[in-house]
């Protein structure tokens, strides 16, 4: 009879561990992250969604932020760990923040640009600078009129790359800074001669007239959209950082083999629901097929610095370039950032693969 007790015991235990494991593997490591209400954001939506994180072991919080600059804001207080932005401010994110860049969001040369009226003079001059064929304005057009922005922000290196290539500077025109929905809003009441915007409120004040006076691609000009990290929480935890990639590049796997047409309702609920915007069918098209997207493969060799500078590093070094001769960094600031070394791939390559399927 005592055998028999102590063997129950025994099992009870044994099954109590058991059950004790099962519960702690089934414990999800909250990851507190922030974005915008842009196109990188739908991919971590669209994988929280599907379930993926918790698949992985996390629990991703998507956090609503409407600027870069906010966002980088909010990391002295715990607010985030990993975030998607704009190349510009994860330079500065790097010089203020220790932040570093963990892998590519997506590439918006085609979607930050500078848009004029229709009956503008800058809209009636094409190919200026010949080098630039298809870029509108010319300094007469240009010099002294008012331009709509968010300043130090990936559409503030569209105008000034804009600028650059008509032979001008930011002090050559009066820069007036405002967030991306009160440029759209006032520029539709005539105020300003053009405004410098980010998809999709690009789309939107070409939507509602506006012409497209040149993007950064025109202006021959990278600008990733970047996914960022808290530095010190990367390298501390840098299992989570590669599940983390490895949750989005997930996302990433589906939108390269899936139709554009066939995700655009879920595209415009993502709007709706996490932003509170409701885009037709016709905006949000636009705004999918204009923002391509890398898998990992792709991103390896864009990151890879094996043999020098990767691709990564050198866009990040012409950003803190240009902004240094606008006046925007300093030379100190920008020796400490100009070799692009922020962007790493140390956490790309323990991404686990294969990736899961998306199906």
């Amino acid at each position: 009879m005592l055998k028999k007790w102590i063997a129950l015991a025994m099992a009870a235990v044994f099954v109590l561990s058991i059950s004790g494991a099962a519960m702690a593997a089934g414990k999800l490591v909250k990851v507190p992250t922030a974005w915008m209400d842009e196109h990188e954001t739908f991919l971590i939506w669209y994988a929280k969604e599907k379930g993926w994180d918790k698949e992985a072991g996390l629990d991703v919080e998507i956090k609503y932020f409407n600027s870069g600059a906010d966002i980088l804001n909010a990391l002295p207080s715990g607010e985030w760990v990993f975030a998607g932005m704009g190349a510009v401010p994860a330079m500065l994110g790097n010089l203020r923040y220790d932040t570093i860049i963990i892998g590519n969001g997506n590439d918006e040369s085609m979607t930050n640009g500078v848009v004029v009226r229709k009956d503008s003079p800058i809209a009636k001059v094409k190919g200026w600078n010949k080098d630039y064929p298809d870029v509108l304005g010319s300094p007469e057009t240009v010099k002294g009129k008012t331009f709509l922005v968010t300043t130090v922000s990936s559409a503030h290196y569209a105008l000034s790359s804009w600028l650059n290539v008509l032979g001008l500077k930011d002090s050559d025109v009066v820069i007036k800074n405002m967030d991306q929905a009160q440029a759209v809003g006032a520029f539709e009441n005539n105020i300003g001669d053009g405004v410098a915007l980010w998809a999709p409120h690009l789309f939107l004040a070409m939507d509602k007239g506006g012409v497209l006076a040149a993007d950064l691609k025109m202006c021959k000009k990278g600008n990733p959209i970047v996914l960022i990290a808290d530095a010190k929480y990367a390298n501390a935890h840098p299992e989570i950082t590669a599940k983390f990639l490895g949750i989005y590049l997930r996302a990433v796997n589906m939108l390269q083999k899936e139709s554009a047409e066939s995700l655009v309702p879920e595209y415009r609920r993502f709007f709706l629901e996490w932003a509170g915007k409701d885009y037709d069918k016709g905006l949000a098209l636009k705004d999918i097929q204009k923002h391509p997207v890398y898998n990992l493969e792709e991103q390896l060799v864009m990151f890879d610095d094996s043999k020098g500078q990767s691709q990564a590093q050198k866009w990040q070094g012409e950003i803190a370039e240009f902004f240094t001769t606008v006046g925007r960094i300093t030379p100190e600031e920008a020796k400490k950032v100009k070799d692009g070394k922020y962007a790493t791939n140390k956490f790309l390559k323990q991404v686990q693969t294969p990736i899961p399927s998306y199906k």
